[in-house]
């Protein structure tokens, strides 16, 4: 017995979660006991304990395992006793490497108390069917979890924990409520962006007024999340950066909405996430308190769109950027500046022809034209509401229904479609599966066709669910007049036109090629708002009817928002 004295025995304990299914026999402290009590007994005197709580057996990179597979490779070990096999891993691959070739080129003692495996007594023939029972146990976890997370995934029940402005609710955690000074900051952010400001500009905003990061922000509240602490580039606790800023931008969750399987792993031994289709993922709206209403939040994702094209150096960026489509191809219009008068800044056709596109016409327009054009318009449109305001909201009503009944026909005809075939694939199924019973139809033609009706029947839940989705945006669209009527109430008096007003009242303007020659040139405009769509104003006596500017010597075009006649 004292020849086991003069060498150091690392005792590791292991425990996953998936462990508890067992009871309390896997806990910490029974493995400590009965590994003390073991080495106690067959003279090893000089122990060192290494812990992984918390740690699955099908990943082998364990902050417990490492600093004692470092130990051995650095000569303090001598030999490793565990519980059973099970806690050095649930990987038979991985296990076996260590046991078999890791532990005796380092002259590694091995021992598995419960299953009796001892490498000073010779190989153990048993071990590796253990190895593999533990790897089937493991699989078998695995495949359970995962059955009840898609359960819980497809009921509705979030299955991230709560982004930065919401917490679990005490009473219910499957259920978020939303954490008022986290969401102050969440509209600030989107204040900002609705106002022109790019991401990074946000984020300087934030670390100049002394702002916590969310991963400092929930330090701050006792709150256990992931995370880095500080910046990137600085130990600084209001170090926001863009990435962060992008994500809270992009997210639904904001709107009330739970977006369940945003990743997923390919293995129960890869414990990496990978980011899953769009398609693949599961949507349920308004099913928490929203930080950001859904106009707001849908405003948000075009004003972004249209920002993603790098401007040029020394340039601000243009607020009329990601609003300009043309009408030739439907492709945006690209902002630029002349060169070297650099005081004229105006939009051109991205698809153009004449460079390398395929658009025959330029759609060119000038930034201060836009302006001017815009803020006549939005003049008229206040003026009308000032003066006539039950005929405007007349005028609202009677275009948001036109637009909402087209559109809810077209709709409500394709899901009618779809329900009739989703039908008509479960009586195809029964009728398959009374021919297999009855000997008509054989079982691998039965597998064939069943798994076909399938993959058809799950592609067309994703319509249906997504069509459905639609229609019941169509119906709070029917609000989207009143919605309107109070954005454009804000702006009664418009003195300058500014990138928030815009991202507020336009959803874009599609740019015309200019007609004439000269000084008889027309172009039009079909600018198209938020929730309503196209907008014919009447005339006001006060203001002029269209907007007239010279380009160049000897050329004037008058920029027209409605066709002649």
């Amino acid at each position: 017995m004292n020849s086991q004295s003069n060498i150091v025995t690392a005792l590791y304990c292991r425990l996953s979660r998936d462990d508890d299914v067992q009871g309390d026999s896997n806990s910490i402290s029974n493995q400590k006991k009965l590994l003390a009590k073991y080495a106690k007994e067959y003279g090893f005197s000089n122990t060192k304990y290494f812990v992984d709580d918390g740690y699955t057996g099908t990943n082998f990179n364990r902050p417990g395992f490492t600093e004692m597979v470092e130990a051995i490779e650095a000569g303090y070990i001598g030999a490793v006793m565990v519980k059973d096999m099970s806690r050095l891993g649930r990987d038979y691959l991985q296990v076996g490497m260590f046991t078999d070739k890791f532990f005796p080129e380092h002259d590694i003692r091995f021992i598995a108390v419960n299953d009796g495996v001892d490498s000073a007594e010779g190989d153990n023939e048993f071990a590796p069917f253990r190895n593999i029972m533990n790897e089937w146990y493991a699989r078998d976890i695995s495949r359970k979890i995962r059955s009840a997370h898609r359960l819980r995934g497809n009921a509705g029940v979030p299955l991230s924990k709560p982004p930065y402005g919401y917490t679990k609710d005490p009473e219910n955690p499957r259920y978020w409520i939303v954490d008022e000074e986290a969401a102050q900051v969440v509209r600030y952010i989107y204040k900002l962006c609705i106002d022109g400001v790019s991401e990074y500009r946000i984020a300087d905003h934030l670390e100049k007024q002394k702002i916590l990061t969310p991963t400092e922000y929930w330090r701050s509240k006792g709150i256990r999340r992931s995370g880095k602490k500080g910046g990137a580039y600085k130990d600084s606790p209001y170090y926001w950066c863009k990435t962060t800023i992008n994500k809270i931008l992009n997210a639904r969750e904001y709107m009330g909405d739970v977006v369940n399987f945003k990743t997923f792993s390919k293995s129960f031994k890869d414990k990496r996430r990978f980011e899953n289709p769009e398609e693949n993922q599961l949507i349920f709206e308004d099913v928490h308190e929203p930080i950001i209403d859904r106009q707001t939040w849908e405003m948000v994702q075009r004003t972004r769109q249209g920002n993603k094209r790098r401007q040029p150096k020394k340039v601000d960026k243009n607020m009329f950027s990601g609003l300009l489509f043309c009408a030739g191809c439907g492709r945006k219009l690209h902002f630029n500046v002349n060169h070297p008068h650099t005081e004229i800044q105006y939009f051109n056709c991205s698809n153009y022809r004449g460079n390398r596109g395929t658009c025959n016409d330029t759609h060119y327009i000038r930034a201060d034209a836009l302006e001017q054009v815009m803020l006549l318009e939005l003049r008229r449109m206040t003026a009308f509401l000032q003066d006539k305001e039950e005929d405007f909201v007349k005028l609202l009503m009677s275009k948001s229904m036109q637009e909402a009944v087209k559109e809810s026909k077209r709709r409500e005809q394709e899901l009618r479609a779809m329900l009739a075939r989703s039908n008509e694939l479960d009586a195809l199924f029964s009728k398959t599966y009374e021919d297999n019973a009855s000997g008509k139809l054989s079982d691998e033609r039965y597998m064939m066709i069943t798994k076909r009706c399938d993959d058809e029947q799950l592609a067309l839940k994703k319509k249906i669910a997504a069509v459905q989705a639609a229609i019941d945006e169509e119906q709070r669209s029917k609000e989207s007049a009143a919605t309107f009527l109070r954005t454009v109430k804000k702006y009664t008096n418009i003195e300058e036109l500014t990138p928030t007003i815009l991202n507020e009242l336009v959803e874009k303007i599609v740019v015309h090629q200019a007609e004439g020659v000269g000084k008889g040139r027309t172009q039009q405009l079909d600018i198209y708002y938020n929730f309503i769509g196209i907008l014919d104003t009447p005339e006001v006596a006060a203001l002029p009817a269209s907007v007239t500017l010279d380009t160049r010597q000897g050329v004037a075009v008058e920029y027209i928002t409605r066709k002649a006649g």
